[in-house]
């Protein structure tokens, strides 16, 4: 039953994206003149995507933290990532960003296109050009008054447990001179597990809780790989306590 409902449930993401991507185009054509960060196209997209986990009535988002984020100040986003459903969760935020993702994404009907049209930034993983290309777009896009956001996991975990943190998304925090907001994603692994495409549309509670910035000043002088450690443990001193919270 399961593997029908969520073939029904990918079924209709394709049909209200078919409806819903023209209007992407309509607004990126009547916007485009004069919102350059492309925040109102962005805004939509993640209408979109809070559309497709609110239809679902057992399916719940607790935010913790939102007002600690200022969309009129770029910063580099980084958080956790357990399952596809991160990328939902995290639109229902509302912050302004250009996700950073693999090229394989961009290649994909709808989505893809859509992340085109947003100028989201790609990267082909293990191509070197392409890290180095990924760094300096993210850089520029930082400059320009756009955060990013990252997932320095670089991809899902399959437990939860949080695997190593690369050291690209705080080179590139380095390079822009901009703080970083990390972001503590928990329950989504609950909705659909690595290596799975069946959806459990019994899960509960997927929490999103945005942590205090780190300041620009208190990393300029360190090693991008010790900065990368830092937010790590700060993520995982976080999703523990929500881990044990839980439990009790």
């Amino acid at each position: 039953m399961k593997k029908i409902i969520s073939l029904l449930y990918y079924t209709f993401f394709v049909l209200t994206g078919a409806v819903l991507l023209p209007l992407s185009l309509v607004i990126w054509v009547f916007t485009i003149l004069f919102d350059k960060r492309l925040y109102i196209l962005h805004l939509y997209a993640q209408w979109w995507e809070s559309f497709l986990f609110f239809i679902i009535p057992k399916w719940n988002i607790t935010i913790i933290g939102k007002e600690k984020i200022n969309n009129s100040k770029a910063v580099v986003f980084v958080s956790n990532h357990q399952s596809e459903f991160d990328i939902i969760v995290i639109s229902r935020l509302y912050a302004h960003f250009k996700w950073v993702s693999k090229s394989e994404v961009f290649k994909s009907p709808i989505i893809g296109w859509n992340m085109r049209l947003n100028k989201y930034i790609e990267l082909k993983r293990g191509d070197r050009k392409s890290i180095i290309k990924m760094i300096k777009d993210s850089v520029r896009v930082l400059k320009n008054g756009s955060s990013i956001f990252i997932f320095p996991e670089g991809t899902r975990s399959k437990t939860g447990a949080l695997r190593n943190f690369s050291s690209g998304a705080f080179v590139i925090a380095k390079r822009a001179k901009v703080d970083i907001q990390p972001i503590v994603i928990n329950g989504t692994k609950n909705i659909m597990e690595k290596g799975s495409w069946v959806i459990n549309f019994s899960a509960n509670t997927a929490t999103v809780h945005v942590l205090d910035k780190i300041p620009y000043y208190e990393i300029k002088d360190m090693d991008s790989g010790d900065i990368a450690k830092m937010v790590k443990e700060r993520i995982a001193t976080q999703l523990e306590k929500q881990i044990l919270s839980q439990e009790n």
